[in-house]
């Protein structure tokens, strides 16, 4: 396992929580990375993702809401949720291309972070 998630649960209509995913190899630094949920009978989609230069994208159902970091080692990756609605209700998978001083960016997917939010 090269990325690990986190900070899932349940939570309230309105509510907020913090997922991060960590690259659990002290060498691995995390280049370009994003996050994605996928809901029952749904098809996975990319909810945010920030770029080497930490340049960032939402997606619609995201926007103003969401906000996508890293933290200052790039390390780990972070997602921060507010204003959480029922529509959220999905498993929230990180994706993250890591390299370290002997490899080039390789993308990695973590194990994935259940996310319920009730009405």
């Amino acid at each position: 396992v090269q990325l690990q998630a986190s900070g899932g649960g349940l939570v309230q209509a309105g509510g907020s929580l913090r997922l991060s995913c960590a690259a659990t190899r002290s060498t691995f630094y995390i280049n370009a990375a994003g996050w994605y949920r996928q809901a029952p009978g749904s098809q996975r989609e990319l909810v945010a993702s920030i770029s080497n230069d930490d340049s960032t994208t939402y997606a619609e159902s995201s926007k103003g809401r969401f906000t996508i970091s890293t933290d200052n080692a790039k390390k780990t990756l972070y997602l921060q949720m507010n204003s959480l609605k029922p529509e959220d209700t999905a498993v929230y998978y990180c994706h993250a291309d890591l390299y370290d001083a002997s490899h080039s960016p390789r993308g990695y997917w973590g194990q994935g972070t259940q996310v319920t939010v009730s009405s």
